[in-house]
C-alpha cells in the first residue's frame, strides 16, 4: 500500500516531516485516502519532534478525531503547517499542533458535521442527536486552541466559515504565518495602537478618566487589514436578497393570448344548443 505520510530526518534538528494530503477516512478506498492506521504507522516509525504539512478537504470526523488524539498524545513537539487547505475534519487535526502555522496562500474552513440517515422519524431524531454531540466534540478542539466562546464557534460553524491565513491567526486558529519576513511583522506592530509614556494627573482628572472608562464600551481588538473571512451561508443569503430585490415578474396579463377554460366551455354550450 502506498504511504501518504512520508517522513525525512534532519540530522541537526532530528525533526521528522510528515505530509497529510488527501481525504481522511476510516478505511482506504481510494489512492489519496489517509486513515488512522496509516497515520499511526507513520507516526510511530520514529521519534522526536514532528512537522505535519496538511493539505486536505477533510473527511470522516471520527477518523480525524483519532488522528487528533494521536498527535495530542505524541511524545514530542508537534508543529502543524497548512500549505493548501485544512477544511472540515482536517481543520480539527490542525488544532492538535503545539504550534499551528498557515501558508499565506492557504485556507482553513470549519462547518457543521453532516451524515446520511435512513428510516422513520425516530431514526431521523437519533441522527440529529448524534450530529449535535459530534458538533460539541468538534467545538471542544476549536475552543482549546482559540479560547473563543462555544456560542461564537458554533455560529462560525453554522455559517460554514472560510478563513485566510491572517483571519485564522486573528481568531486564534493559528499562531503565525509562514514565510513572513521581519519587516512585515514590524509593519503590523507599527499599525497597532500603543500608549507611550505617562503624564501626571490630578485626583479630579483621574476620577474623570475612570468614569469615562466605565461609560465607554471596551475597545474591540484591532483587526488586520489582510484578514478575510467568507461565510457561505451569509453570501448565499445576500445573493438571494439581491436577486429578489431586482427581479420583477413580467406582466403576463398584457401578453395574454388564447381563451380561458370558462370561455371555451361557454362556447361549447352554445354549440350544443
Amino acid at each position: 500500500m502506498k504511504k501518504f505520510w512520508n517522513w525525512t530526518n534532519n540530522e541537526e534538528s532530528q525533526t521528522r516531516t510528515l505530509h497529510l494530503n488527501g481525504t481522511i477516512a476510516e478505511d482506504s478506498w481510494f489512492d489519496d485516502d489517509v486513515t488512522p492506521q496509516i497515520f499511526q504507522d507513520e507516526l510511530n516509525a520514529g521519534n522526536g519532534d514532528v512537522t505535519v504539512w496538511i493539505n486536505s478537504p477533510g473527511g470522516d470526523c471520527v477518523a480525524a478525531a483519532q488522528i487528533y488524539n494521536m498527535l495530542k498524545e505524541y511524545n514530542g513537539n508537534v508543529t502543524i503547517k497548512v500549505d493548501g487547505i485544512a477544511a472540515s475534519a482536517a481543520s480539527v487535526i490542525a488544532m492538535a499542533g503545539n504550534t499551528v502555522l498557515m501558508s499565506p496562500v492557504s485556507m482553513l474552513m470549519i462547518h457543521n458535521p453532516a451524515t446520511f440517515a435512513f428510516g422513520d422519524a425516530g431514526e431521523m431524531q437519533k441522527a440529529i442527536e448524534m450530529l449535535d454531540e459530534v458538533k460539541e466534540s468538534i467545538i471542544n478542539a476549536y475552543q482549546l486552541r482559540t479560547g473563543m466562546s462555544r456560542a461564537k464557534i458554533s455560529h462560525l460553524m453554522d455559517s460554514e466559515t472560510w478563513m485566510n491565513a491572517y483571519k485564522a491567526v486573528e481568531l486564534g486558529f493559528a499562531d503565525d504565518i509562514l514565510f513572513r519576513n521581519a519587516d512585515e511583522k514590524d509593519d503590523e506592530d507599527d499599525n497597532e495602537e500603543i500608549e507611550i509614556g505617562t503624564e501626571e494627573t490630578t485626583p479630579e482628572e483621574s476620577n474623570e478618566d475612570e468614569e469615562k472608562k466605565q461609560s465607554t464600551p471596551p475597545a474591540q481588538p484591532k483587526q488586520s487589514a489582510n484578514a478575510m473571512m467568507f461565510s457561505r451561508k451569509t453570501t448565499d443569503n445576500a445573493l438571494m436578497t439581491k436577486i429578489s430585490k431586482h427581479y420583477t415578474p413580467k406582466n403576463t396579463a398584457a401578453n395574454k393570448t388564447g381563451r380561458s377554460v370558462n370561455e371555451l366551455m361557454e362556447r361549447l354550450n352554445l354549440l350544443k344548443r
